[in-house]
């Protein structure tokens, strides 16, 4: 059997005008069985819907701020980095991938777009705008190392995959999931209540998580669990 091929969604570095890669990302996708595909900025509809039909499934990386203009919002002194580029680019695949029912995993900026494309809206700052015990959502380096737990919720596909109700994971995010988007679903949450894990129900596989499973990816780890998890939907 051919292995599955993992469009991996492109970072951009506005100022020197150059497509890059975290190669965790690669690694990852690698060492679970697949090929990982760095895609570029591409903004036409019909080659981004060849482009769906050619890969097995769709990686959507981390990178800057999905534009508020996406859930109905202004632009907030505290909001980072935009890319509209990326934006129009992720949320074309993102609507190619669920029409063909192609499996998709969103990390950090991922969950984010994910939410936003689909209805939902976002916390622009998460120290700006939210309350309670300050949790670590911005950890300087080394950033494959824990710093926060998150509860998972039973009878969900984190849970299927898992097999656990607590877990802990890295964090490197100001923005975060606000209102939920109607079709998605809550699979965990951290001790301050922010959302953690996205999934929508009925696909065989779409999945959002806040964290970086790519920088936790190791033999026998839960990172290592979700992103075989993804390519083993990816090959059927």
């Amino acid at each position: 059997m051919a292995k599955p091929v993992i469009g991996v969604t492109p970072l951009f570095d506005t100022e020197q005008q150059r497509l890059w890669m975290r190669p965790n990302y690669l690694h990852a996708v690698e060492e679970s069985g697949g090929i990982p595909l760095v895609l570029p900025l591409m903004q036409d509809e019909a080659d981004l819907a060849a482009l769906a039909q050619r890969c097995d499934g769709f990686l959507f990386s981390g990178g800057p701020d999905p534009h508020p203009a996406l859930y109905g919002e202004e632009t907030l002194r505290f909001c980072g980095a935009i890319d509209q580029r990326r934006d129009r680019l992720e949320i074309s695949l993102l609507h190619q991938a669920l029409r063909l029912d192609k499996p998709v995993f969103g990390i950090c900026r991922g969950i984010q777009l994910f939410n936003a494309a689909l209805g939902g809206s976002l916390y622009q700052d998460i120290p700006a705008q939210t309350a309670g015990e300050p949790i670590a959502h911005y950890q300087q380096p080394p950033y494959d190392v824990p710093v926060h737990s998150v509860e998972i919720e039973k009878d969900t596909p984190l849970y299927d995959i898992l097999k656990k109700t607590k877990m802990m994971v890295n964090s490197m995010h100001h923005q975060a999931v606000k209102t939920i988007a109607p079709a998605l679903r809550c699979a965990a949450k951290s001790k301050d209540g922010l959302v953690e894990c996205l999934y929508m129900p009925g696909r065989r596989f779409f999945m959002g998580v806040q964290w970086h499973p790519e920088y936790l990816f190791e033999p026998d780890s839960d990172g290592e669990r979700l992103f075989q998890a993804f390519l083993l939907a990816a090959e059927k």
